[in-house]
């Protein structure tokens, strides 16, 4: 990056006028690369991930809670757990998240 600022700043006349725009834009390519667009593909996943849960799968809740699907409601976007022998809980879609992978509070 410095190495880029004192070329620029060695140019004569048209370049060096606009090193702060072009470092500026740099700035915005990068968090874009490396910040958003990371977050913005996890996201995707893990709708897709929610948009695609099925009775008998093991998931967590992002409280932490473990268990089995035992019914997916379409309408009411709400998922049944058995998180044991007889006892099924209901929680919303959103609140559930892959297992194995740590809960985003």
């Amino acid at each position: 990056m410095a190495i880029l600022f004192s070329f620029l700043q060695a140019q004569q006349g048209g370049f060096a006028q606009y090193s702060g725009l072009i470092m500026i834009v740099l700035l915005f390519a990068i968090m874009y690369f490396f910040m958003i667009r990371p977050q913005n593909k996890k996201q995707k996943e893990l709708r897709n991930f929610r948009n695609a849960l099925k009775p008998g799968q093991d998931v967590v809740t992002v409280g932490g809670l473990h268990g089995t699907i035992r019914s997916v409601s379409e309408k009411d976007d709400t998922v049944t757990l058995e998180v044991a022998t007889g006892v099924k809980l209901l929680f919303d879609r959103t609140a559930i998240v892959p297992q194995g992978e740590k809960p985003v509070a």
